[in-house]
C-alpha cells in the first residue's frame, strides 16, 4: 500500500514524523527543514479529508520529562506551515479522547515519545550485561509493546514518514506497525523520496563516485566509511576526524581532537583505500585557533586565528576549518564527479570565521550538480551547510536523516521501513 493508493477521507492517521528540529535558548525554530519534508504527507491526508494525528520524539530526554524538550513549543510553527490550526495532547500516552474527537481536517499533534522509554525500548536504571538487564529488557519489550498498542488505537491507519528515526526499531516506528492491517500502513512521501535517493546512490552508480565525509570523530563514521570504500573511486575525509589521521602519522595537532585509541583504525583506513583502489583525500592545512568557544560557536575575546599545516599545528592552537590549500584539494576532487554523497562539515561552520571549508565543498557539490551528477546530502549539519550558504536549490537531493541514511547506504535493513514492507 502506497500513499497515493489510500483513501484517508473519514480517516484518522496517525503519522510518525521526526520533528526533531533545533532550537535556540528562546525556544524558537533554526532549521525547520524536517518540518517542512513532512508537509507533501500531512497536507495530502488533510486535503483528502483526513483528520491528522501527528507523532515525533525530541531530542534524549532518556525517558523523562524534560520540558526543554516538549514539542508544544514548535506546535505555532507547525500549524502556520500546515495552514491548519493544530491542537496538542500533553501525554502522548493519554491522548485517547482528543483522537476519538478529532474531526475531518483537524490536527493533534502529542507530546515528545520519548518521555516515555518504552519509545526507545531500553532499559532504565539497570547496568547493561547483567542478568538483571536481560530480564528488565524482556519485561521493557512488552511494555512497548503495550505503548505501540496504545499509540495504535488512535487512529484507523499508519503512516511512516520520519526517516530520521527509520533505522531505530522503535515503538512508533516499526512495532506500532504490527496494529494494522497490510492495507492500512504505508511509507509517506518523504521516505519514499528518501529510499529512492538512496537506491540512487548505491544502486544507479555513476562514475566517478566521490563521498564526502565530516564530522568529529573516526569512531563514529568508521562503518560508514569502510563500506564507502568498497564503493566510491574517491573519499574525502574532512572536519575534526582528520586530526586523528594527522596524529596517526607522528604529526602535530596543537589541542585539536584525536581520538588517540583510534590511530590504528585511521592505517587501516587507508590501507583498504590503498587496496581497494581508491583515492582518499585529506586536507593539508588547517585554520586553527587559540580560544574556540564551542558551547557558543564563538571566537573568544583576544583569541588569536591562523592557518598551519596539517601535521605541524602548534601547542595552543585547535584545528577547527580546512586551509586555503585543502580546500583548492578537495574542489578538484569533487570536480567532474557523476554520484556525490556528502555527510558532514569540513569544519565548525556555525562561527563565520571557519565556514570556508565547508562553503568550499557545499559550492564544489552544486557546480558538479549543476554539470549532470547526482548528489546527495544528508546529515543534520551538512543539511545546515547547504541552507546556511544557500544551495539547497543547487544540490540534487537533501536527505533529513542522518544515521538512518548512512545505515541504509552501509546496506542494511532500516526497520522503519521494513515493518511497512513487511
Amino acid at each position: 500500500m502506497t500513499i497515493k493508493d489510500f483513501n484517508f477521507a473519514g480517516k484518522k492517521a496517525i503519522v510518525r514524523v521526526d520533528f526533531n528540529v533545533p532550537l535556540n535558548e528562546a525556544g524558537v525554530i533554526t532549521d525547520d527543514t524536517r518540518i517542512r519534508g513532512a508537509l507533501p504527507t500531512l497536507k495530502h491526508i488533510l486535503e483528502q479529508g483526513g483528520a491528522l494525528i501527528i507523532m515525533s520524539h525530541m531530542g534524549k530526554p532518556k525517558g523523562k520529562v524534560n520540558p526543554k524538550l516538549s514539542l508544544g513549543q514548535i506546535k505555532d510553527a507547525v500549524a502556520e506551515a500546515l495552514g491548519a490550526p493544530v491542537q496538542f495532547a500533553p501525554d502522548c500516552a493519554k491522548a485517547k479522547e482528543q483522537a476519538d474527537a478529532l474531526k475531518p481536517g483537524e490536527v493533534l499533534l502529542l507530546e515528545n515519545l520519548r518521555y516515555y522509554p518504552e519509545e526507545e525500548g531500553k532499559p532504565v536504571g539497570v547496568e547493561k550485561g547483567t542478568p538483571e538487564y536481560d530480564e528488565a529488557k524482556k519485561a521493557m519489550k512488552e511494555s512497548q509493546k503495550e505503548f505501540a498498542k496504545t499509540l495504535a488505537s488512535y487512529a484507523d491507519c499508519y503512516v511512516m514518514d520520519a526517516f530520521g528515526t527509520a533505522h531505530r526499531k522503535h515503538a512508533s516506528t516499526a512495532v506500532i506497525a504490527d496494529y494494522f492491517d497490510a492495507d492500512h500502513k504505508m511509507l509517506g512521501f518523504l521516505m519514499e523520496k528518501e529510499v529512492q535517493a538512496v537506491d540512487n546512490v548505491l544502486s544507479n552508480i555513476k562514475r566517478p563516485f566521490v563521498a564526502i565525509m565530516g564530522g568529529s570523530k573516526v569512531s563514529s563514521k568508521i562503518g560508514i566509511i569502510e563500506n564507502l570504500l568498497g564503493k566510491v573511486d574517491r573519499l574525502i575525509l574532512c572536519g575534526g576526524m582528520t586530526y586523528t589521521f594527522s596524529k596517526a602519522h607522528g604529526g602535530e595537532i596543537g589541542d585539536s581532537i584525536v581520538e588517540l585509541d583510534k590511530l590504528d583504525v585511521a592505517l587501516g583506513v587507508e590501507e583498504l583505500a590503498k587496496k581497494n583502489g581508491v583515492e582518499l583525500v585529506l586536507g593539508t592545512d588547517s585554520v586553527c585557533c587559540t580560544g574556540y568557544d564551542f558551547a557558543t560557536f564563538s571566537v573568544k575575546p583576544g583569541a588569536e586565528i591562523k592557518t598551519f599545516p596539517a601535521t605541524a599545528i602548534e601547542a595552543g592552537w585547535d584545528g577547527l576549518d580546512a586551509g586555503p590549500e585543502s580546500r583548492e584539494k578537495f574542489a578538484k576532487a569533487i570536480e567532474g564527479a557523476k554520484t556525490i554523497l556528502w555527510n558532514g562539515p569540513a569544519g565548525c561552520f556555525e562561527c563565520e570565521e571557519f565556514t570556508a571549508g565547508s562553503r568550499a565543498v557545499g559550492e564544489a557539490v552544486a557546480k558538479a550538480t549543476a554539470e549532470g551528477a547526482f548528489s546527495l546530502v544528508g546529515g543534520g549539519d551538512s543539511v545546515a551547510c547547504v541552507h546556511k550558504f544557500g544551495l539547497e536549490d543547487k544540490v540534487s537531493y537533501i536527505s533529513t536523516g542522518g544515521g538512518a541514511l548512512l545505515e541504509a547506504i552501509e546496506g542494511k535493513v532500516l526497520p522503519g521501513v521494513a515493518a511497512i514492507k513487511g
